[in-house]
């Protein structure tokens, strides 16, 4: 049986170069594949292998970054094409580094950690006055989301820093906003970026959509797929998950993402199988043209 994990770790490290080493010799011999990044700020990564070779490592791990949490995912290392270990100003990347500040606890100055249970509470307690706020980039948010969130029109996460300063936001900078993302990490960032830049009460959703969904599958705030980084590019929480995004081709309700067939495009679109059998290009690519079907 194989196992995908994935997590972070804010904290400051002094040298992330000989945790790079660390790391990889590690996965290596585990025979583990996937993505890490550390950075000054901390560690941030995704693997995938043999349940017992994932253990195996998740112990290793803790032993030097004390207090990391790991979530565990149906996969395996071939979700993967390879071992990546990189160090990066960012381990993720806002193009904030400089803002950035951490201590043996985390980010400082971030949002309050909720709880899926909380974040009920939340909304139980302020109604629509809670402003659910997306953290993750356009195409995300396409085949899932909170209901009612607020979705930035951006197309990578270093885009916020310019995006949170514009003044659409500003009647909801004194309400109480739950940040929301994968599996956390971006909020953490976010979130504190967003009490810089004036918004008064500021969340983050503890464990991301990937803790939501499974404690409430399809049966709480959250509709539709999880778009997710690997060859799968997606997962859903349950059978009662309902599609919410649209096929660029037929407009028929689909999570499914595709790479344009052009390889020199590669754009990442939503195509519905239907239409995917006859025509896995984007719009611009199409050889039977863009026009919607009726």
């Amino acid at each position: 049986m194989q196992k995908v994990i994935l997590y972070y770790k804010f904290m400051p490290i002094s040298d992330p170069d000989v945790v790079r080493l660390w790391q990889r010799a590690l996965c290596e011999k585990l025979n583990l594949k996937g993505r890490i990044l550390i950075s000054k700020h901390g560690i941030n990564g995704t693997v995938g292998g043999d349940i017992d070779d994932v253990k195996a490592y998740v112990k290793e791990t803790k032993s030097y970054f004390k207090g990391i949490t790991f979530k565990w995912s149906d996969g395996s290392r071939d979700n993967f094409p390879k071992l990546a270990v990189k160090v990066r100003d960012e381990i993720v990347t806002f193009g904030a580094a400089d803002e950035i500040e951490v201590n043996e606890h985390g980010i400082i100055g971030g949002g309050k950690h909720l709880k899926p249970a909380q974040v009920h509470e939340l909304v139980e307690k302020y109604g629509d006055d809670v402003i659910f706020f997306d953290g993750r980039n356009a195409y995300e948010a396409a085949v899932g989301k909170f209901k009612d969130a607020v979705i930035p029109e951006i197309g990578h996460t270093r885009d916020f820093g310019k995006e949170l300063e514009d003044p659409k936001y500003n009647d909801i900078k004194d309400k109480p906003v739950v940040t929301y993302c994968t599996g956390g990490i971006r909020c953490e960032v976010l979130s504190m970026m967003m009490k810089k830049r004036g918004f008064k009460d500021v969340y983050q959703m503890d464990g991301g959509i990937v803790k939501y969904g499974e404690t409430y599958k399809d049966d709480g705030l959250w509709e539709g797929s999880l778009y997710i980084f690997d060859d799968r590019m997606g997962m859903k929480f349950s059978d009662n998950a309902k599609d919410i995004g649209s096929c660029i081709h037929c407009l028929g309700k689909t999570s499914n993402y595709e790479n344009c067939a052009n390889k020199l495009c590669n754009k990442l679109v939503l195509i519905c199988e239907n239409c995917r059998n006859d025509n896995q290009y984007c719009t611009d690519c199409s050889p039977v043209g863009s026009t919607v079907r009726q």
